[in-house]
Order: C-alpha cells, then sequence, then structure tokens
C-alpha cells in the first residue's frame, strides 16, 4: 500500500494596502511563490480579517485610510492573541524616520516602495523563517508558546523594569478530562486563554503578555500594579465560562462524580485557578530568567494548598506580609 506524502500547509500572507494597484502586484507575486494571500484595503478591515482567520505574517502599507499601519502594528502587539504575527511595513518614503517609526510601533521589517520581487520574496520568507524559529505559537489557542515566553521575561530581566510574571492553571483540570473527553477539555483551555486575554486587555497600558506554554498552564507578564486587577477579572470570568461548560447537573450540584480504579464514586469539586506570581522590583531585582520562573512556579504550587481559587504573590524582601492572597473562595 502506498502513503500519499502530506504536504506542508502553505503559510496564509494578508496584505494591507488600500492601492489597488500595488495590492495586486504583491498579492501575485507571493501566490506566484507558493503562499496563500488575503488583501484588507485598510487596519480597520484587517483586524475583522484577522479575527476570523490566524495569517502567518501581514505586508502592511504605511498610510491608510481609518486605521494606518503604525496604528494598526500597535493594536496587533498590544493584543496577546496577536502579539506574535510578524508584520512588514510598506512606505513610498524613504525618511530614515519612517523607517523608525514603523519598527518602533513593532514591526519586524520594512520594504520601501518602489521594490522589486525579489526584494519581496526574501523579506518575506526571512521574516518568516524567524518568526518561526522565535515566536512558536499553541495551535490551541493561538498564544506565543515557550520561546517566546522565555524571550519576553528575559527582555524584561534585561530593561531593568519592574514588571511580575504570573504563571496560571487549572485546578482539577484532570477531573474534566476524566468526566467528559479530552475535546471538552481542550474548551476549558480555550475558555481560559479568552478570560486571560480579556483581563490583559482591560488593564490597558503598558501592554501586557500573554503566553501558553502547554495544556493548562499560561503565563502573564505585566507592571506590578496590573497585577491585582488582572488576575481578579480573569478568576470573575473564567469561573463564570467555566460553570458553562459542565454540563448543567454538575455545574447544579457543584462537582462531577468520577470512579476510580476500584469502582469507587469519588467527588471532585468545579474547577478554579491557581496563580503564583513574582515580582522582580528595587527590593528584589532578578537577573536571571530562571529564577523568575522558578519564583512564580513555587507560589503556584503554595497557591494549589489553598481553597478556591487563589493568587499568591511571592513579597519576600519587599514586605513583611505572607506572600499569598486570596480573591476568589469558590
Amino acid at each position: 500500500m502506498s502513503v500519499e506524502p502530506v504536504e506542508d500547509p502553505k503559510d496564509l500572507i494578508l496584505v494591507v494596502d488600500d492601492d489597488e494597484d500595488i495590492a495586486r502586484f504583491v498579492e501575485f507575486n507571493l501566490r506566484l511563490h507558493g503562499f496563500e494571500v488575503r488583501h484588507a484595503r485598510d487596519g480597520q478591515e484587517a483586524l475583522e480579517m484577522i479575527e476570523q482567520e490566524r495569517p502567518d505574517l501581514a505586508v502592511v502599507d504605511l498610510m491608510m485610510p481609518r486605521i494606518d499601519g503604525l496604528e494598526l502594528t500597535r493594536r496587533l502587539r498590544a493584543n496577546p492573541l496577536t502579539s506574535a504575527l510578524p508584520v512588514i511595513m510598506l512606505t513610498a518614503k524613504g525618511m530614515t524616520v519612517d523607517k523608525v517609526h514603523g519598527l518602533t510601533a513593532g514591526a519586524d521589517d520594512y520594504l520601501v516602495k518602489p521594490f522589486d520581487t525579489a526584494e519581496l520574496i526574501a523579506r518575506v520568507s526571512s521574516t518568516l523563517r524567524r518568526n518561526k524559529e522565535f515566536r512558536e505559537v499553541s495551535p490551541l489557542t493561538g498564544l506565543p508558546g515557550n520561546t517566546r515566553v522565555r524571550r519576553e521575561i528575559t527582555d524584561r530581566v534585561r530593561s531593568g523594569v519592574d514588571y511580575a510574571v504570573g504563571y496560571v492553571d487549572i485546578d482539577r483540570f484532570k477531573s474534566v478530562n476524566d468526566r467528559y473527553g479530552f475535546s471538552r477539555g481542550d474548551e476549558f483551555i480555550s475558555a481560559l486563554a479568552r478570560s486571560l486575554h480579556r483581563a490583559v486587555v482591560s488593564v490597558g497600558l503598558p501592554p501586557a503578555f500573554l503566553g501558553h506554554i502547554g495544556g493548562d498552564d499560561f503565563v502573564i507578564v505585566c507592571s506590578p500594579d496590573q497585577v491585582r486587577p488582572l488576575t481578579e477579572k480573569a478568576v470573575v470570568d473564567f469561573e463564570k465560562a467555566a460553570d458553562e461548560l459542565y454540563d448543567p447537573s454538575d455545574a447544579g450540584r457543584g462537582y462531577v462524580e468520577l470512579r476510580d480504579r476500584r469502582g469507587n464514586v469519588q467527588r471532585a469539586a468545579l474547577v478554579t485557578l491557581s496563580i503564583g506570581v513574582s515580582l522582580s522590583v528595587p527590593e528584589r531585582r532578578f537577573t536571571d530568567p530562571l529564577e523568575v520562573i522558578a519564583a512564580a512556579s513555587e507560589m503556584k504550587s503554595l497557591a494549589k494548598h489553598q481553597p478556591g481559587s487563589y493568587v499568591a504573590v511571592d513579597r519576600r524582601r519587599v514586605e513583611a506580609e505572607p506572600p499569598r492572597r486570596d480573591i476568589s473562595d469558590r
């Protein structure tokens, strides 16, 4: 029996340009070189398309109506679900200041019009390659994965600014998989990703970072004063969403029934969240990303031993109060 080789899916490129001639030129040549292409006429249309599809790269014109290229790029970088999307900025201007503005807004590369086909393909290919090497994305949630999480924390360590790292996971997640199967379990993980995303967006600037390191484990990197409002909103939002994912009978009585290996019926309470937070502030400045992660992991383990959803904040060498804070009792 012969087995047909499985072809790798084509990379999807979103071209955002209100100039139809330029857009057609870019689209034609990208398709010619094996890429899938979508076209948006301005930043607003691009944001709407990105919600429906997940492009692998965006080629964005600088000057556009409604939302221009700079503002579009800023919004993409501020949204945890699109923060890892690589952007190549197109501009008709050759001034250095325009290139700087584009890169400052978060663009990965730029092209000055007019450009030839070879340069276009080379820039797109190299940007995609770098993105795949340094910014792998979770296929379930669309959030940045382990490599980008480590890079984000490393950047904060090197910058010397105050920041917090939160390590989040779902309590009794195994009971969901055992009761309903892995497909329903994935729905709980997706619900947590959405809740964390809404919480991250709600705290505003500076933009917080949200990553998915696998399974039901997530990482948040934010400023210290964003920890409380962010985690409180995430807990309330997720618990409400989780209740709706349980079968009504289980949600109504507040637990699920599971049989152990001996056939005995066991009760498992509904899921909650445990969040461990490490702080890098003048009183305790981390110099190694692994130390930051280890401290957050230690706090998460502490939170696991508390009832209900719980946030444990590491305040050692900062203040005398215990390194934990309960924010919800389910």
